[in-house]
């Protein structure tokens, strides 16, 4: 696993960085086509924002989270948002993919 010099995150790829136990996590991850830049925004069963990451410039972008109902939200140029509801399951990647 790589990181970019000056931000925390580790780099977004389509599989998952190695050595992560899918047996301990649940995973939101997915794909966001036809955008430029573009945010995904991890907001709790009641609409809370609880976290936020750029997809990568493949569009891909990933969220480790606490099994229950979550929702993805989708922000891209042009005033593009979409909401996507996600069922995150412990030991299971819930895969999302978003065309813009």
């Amino acid at each position: 696993m790589t990181t970019i010099q000056g931000c925390a995150a580790p780099e977004q790829t389509v599989a998952l960085p190695a050595g992560i136990d899918l047996a301990s996590q649940a995973v939101i991850q997915g794909v966001v086509t036809g955008a430029g830049t573009a945010y995904a925004r991890l907001l709790d069963h009641s609409g809370e924002f609880t976290g936020e990451v750029v997809v990568s410039d493949e569009g891909v972008f990933r969220f480790f989270a606490a099994p229950g109902s979550w929702t993805v939200r989708i922000i891209a140029g042009g005033g593009f948002t979409r909401d996507i509801p996600v069922e995150a399951r412990l030991g299971e990647v819930s895969q999302l993919q978003v065309a813009v």
